[in-house]
This record gives C-alpha cells, structure tokens and sequence, in this order.
C-alpha cells in the first residue's frame, strides 16, 4: 500500500458488499501474472492457495468479465493467467492508487504530522 510519511492510503472498489478490488487483490493479480498458477501465486505472497483462490473467486465474480482464467493441470498451457481485461483493471487500479498518492497530504496532513509522535509511547496497560 502506498505511503505518504505516516498516511497509508488504502482504496478499495466495492461491489454490492465484496470487495472488487484492492491492494492484495492487484498485489495477487501481479503474482498470478508473473507465476503463471494460482498456487504459485499465493506461496508468493505467503498465503495459503485456498485463500489465493477465494480472492480470485471474488474478483471474477464482481467483474463483468474475469480477471483471471484457470485451465485444470499442470504443463504447457496449464494453470492461470490474468485476461485483457483483468489487465486492464489492475492498470486502471494502480493509476487510481497513483493519483491518490499524488493528491494527498498537503496542509491537512502537515497539521497532522507536527501533532503526531515520531514513534509510540510506552503502553500504560499492566503498569
């Protein structure tokens, strides 16, 4: 997720109540399209592949068109890969992402950061 000193800016598309789209789902998207499986996908980014593949569930369901295309098996021409217009919506996802990054801060979070500590005090529970 981007960074802006202390903001982390987070956007996330909506579908009815899933979640179309987020940080993790393009994150997931890219691995899919570099690993070329599901599985590998998820062992990339340390999760396990029944929850790689819930996330693929959702955004192929929220989508009018998949995301992402599976063939059963393994070898030549198995496994997953994103669609065109998978593509195009974690292009258009990561554009969003960038404009967000872009448009914040300025005087509001600067009066946030002169009040902000640089790091946490010590917890007071238990003392």
């Amino acid at each position: 997720m981007p960074l802006v000193g202390p903001l982390k800016i987070k956007a996330q598309l909506r579908c009815g109540s899933d979640f179309a789209m987020g940080p993790g789902k393009a994150d997931l998207l890219e691995a899919i399209d570099r690993e070329g499986s599901i599985s590998a996908a998820g062992r990339a980014l340390g999760m396990s592949y029944r929850r790689a593949w819930l996330l693929v569930d959702e955004m192929n369901r929220t989508w009018k068109r998949p995301l992402v295309e599976t063939v059963a098996g393994g070898g030549k021409d198995r496994g997953a890969h994103v669609t065109e217009t998978g593509r195009q919506v974690l292009a258009a996802y990561r554009d969003l992402e960038a404009r967000l990054v872009e448009s914040a801060g300025g005087e509001a979070l600067a009066r946030l950061q002169r009040l902000l500590l640089d790091e946490p005090r010590p917890s007071q529970k238990g003392a």
